[in-house]
C-alpha cells in the first residue's frame, strides 16, 4: 500500500489542524494546568463528539463510521502538535479498540453508543510496576460464580481520575483476559498523579471488586491475542501524537532561528546551527513514513502488524527525545523557561516517549522477533 493518505484523510487532518489551533492551543493546555490540572475541557470534548471523532473507529454496525486508525492518526498528531488535552488516546485509542477487538456482542452494543457520544469514558489499567510488559501480570481475577473477583493494582493509568469505566487486563489461572469495570465499583480505589507534561494519570487499586462474567471483553478468544493486537494500535496511536510533537517543536525551532539575532547576526546563518536543523528534518521525515506504515497495517490487519507498531514507537520515542533537545539547545536559556511554549513539547515528549514503553524496550522487541 502506498505510503499517502487519501483525499478524505488529508481533510480530515486539516480540519482538525484548524479546530484545534483555534480551540485547544498550548495556552488553553496552561490554563487547564494553572485550574488544578484539569484532564480537558469539556467544550472541546463535546466538539470532538459533535465531529464525529471518538466515531472514526467504531464499526459501522455499531453506528461507527469505520474511518479507520490511519484517519484517527491524523487528529492524534494534530494533538501532537498544539499539545492539546483530551480523552482520545485513552478512550478511542485505547477502549474503543479494545471493545472493538472484543468478541462480547453484548458489550459492544451496550457501551459503543456511550463511547461515540461521549458520555462515557473508557481507559485501559495494564501497566503493574515501573516498566511496561504484556506478559505477565500480578492482577489476578478468580471465578466465583457468576462473578470474577478482581485483586491487584495497576500505575501509569491514562486519564484513569475522570475515566467512567477500566479496561483491567488480570490474570485468571494461566490466561489474561480483559474485563470491564466500572470506576464506581466497590473496591476500586483511585490516586492521582501529575507528571510533568502537566497530565493526570492514577493508581487504581483493587480490592476484591465484583465483576460479572458478562463484563469480561475476551469471551472464546484469547486474551494474549487480543492484548497483542490493542497494543498494536496503541503504539501506533502515540507514535502519531509524537510525530506531531516532533513536527511542532521543529518548526517553532527554525522560526526561532530565522528571528533570533546575536552579536547583530541572525543565528539561523550559522552553518552549524543549519546542519543540525537539516539532520533533525531527514529523521522527520522518515518518522512520517514509519507512522503512516503502522497505522495503515492496522486497518489491513497486516500479519505483521506489531513489528510495524514497535517500529514506529521506537523511531518515534528517539526522534522525539533528539528533536525536542535539540529545540531547547537551540533556544538557549529561554527554551527552559515557562514563558516559553517549546519546554511544554520536551516534557511531553519525555513522557510520551515512556508510556508504554520506551525505544529501548520496543528495540528489545524488534530484536526477538528477528529472531536474534
Amino acid at each position: 500500500m502506498a505510503l499517502i493518505i487519501t483525499e478524505e484523510q488529508k481533510m480530515l487532518r486539516d480540519s482538525a489542524a484548524e479546530l484545534l489551533k483555534v480551540k485547544a492551543p498550548v495556552s488553553e493546555m496552561r490554563a487547564l494546568r494553572d485550574a488544578g490540572y484539569k484532564n480537558y475541557s469539556n467544550n472541546l470534548w463535546d466538539e470532538m463528539t459533535a465531529l464525529g471523532w471518538t466515531a472514526l473507529t467504531v464499526p459501522e454496525s455499531y453506528n461507527g463510521l469505520n474511518f479507520g486508525f490511519v484517519g484517527l492518526g491524523q487528529i492524534l498528531e494534530q494533538t501532537g502538535r498544539n499539545l492539546s488535552k483530551s480523552p482520545l488516546i485513552s478512550s478511542i485509542l485505547l477502549g474503543a479498540s479494545a471493545l472493538r477487538l472484543s468478541d462480547n456482542e453484548k458489550l459492544k452494543t451496550s457501551y459503543f453508543p456511550g463511547v461515540i457520544n461521549g458520555s462515557t469514558l473508557l481507559t485501559l489499567a495494564i501497566q503493574e510496576g515501573k516498566y511496561h510488559q504484556v506478559t505477565s501480570f500480578k492482577t489476578k481475577a478468580t471465578l466465583k460464580g457468576e462473578n470474577y473477583i478482581l485483586n491487584g493494582s495497576k500505575s501509569m493509568v491514562i486519564d484513569g481520575t475522570s475515566a467512567s469505566h477500566f479496561i483491567v487486563v488480570a490474570k485468571t489461572d494461566k490466561e489474561i483476559n480483559l474485563f470491564l469495570v466500572d470506576a464506581l465499583s466497590k473496591g476500586v480505589s483511585i490516586s492521582k498523579n501529575v507528571l510533568m507534561d502537566a497530565g493526570t494519570y492514577a493508581d487504581v487499586n483493587f480490592d476484591n471488586v465484583s465483576v460479572n462474567t458478562n463484563n469480561k471483553l475476551n469471551l472464546n478468544q484469547d486474551g494474549r491475542i487480543m492484548l497483542e493486537k490493542l497494543m498494536a494500535i496503541a503504539y501506533s496511536g502515540l507514535s502519531a501524537e509524537l510525530l506531531g510533537i516532533c513536527q511542532q517543536a521543529f518548526d517553532m525551532t527554525i522560526q526561532y532561528l530565522k528571528e533570533r539575532s546575536q552579536f547583530g547576526v541572525i543565528i539561523g546563518t550559522y552553518q552549524a546551527l543549519q546542519h543540525r536543523a537539516a539532520g533533525l528534518f531527514s529523521e522527520i521525515e522518515l518518522c512520517k513514513s514509519i507512522v503512516l506504515k503502522a497505522l495503515q497495517a492496522v486497518d489491513e490487519n497486516e500479519p505483521n502488524i506489531l513489528y510495524y507498531a514497535h517500529l514506529a514507537k521506537a523511531k518515534l520515542g528517539k526522534t522525539a527525545k533528539i528533536v525536542t533537545n535539540e529545540a531547547i539547545q537551540m533556544h538557549g536559556g529561554i527554551g527552559v523557561t515557562d514563558d516559553a511554549d517549546i519546554g511544554f513539547y520536551l516534557k511531553r515528549a519525555r513522557v510520551a516517549q515512556q508510556l508504554f514503553g520506551d525505544y529501548n524496550y520496543h528495540l528489545d522487541q524488534l530484536s526477538l522477533i528477528k529472531g536474534y
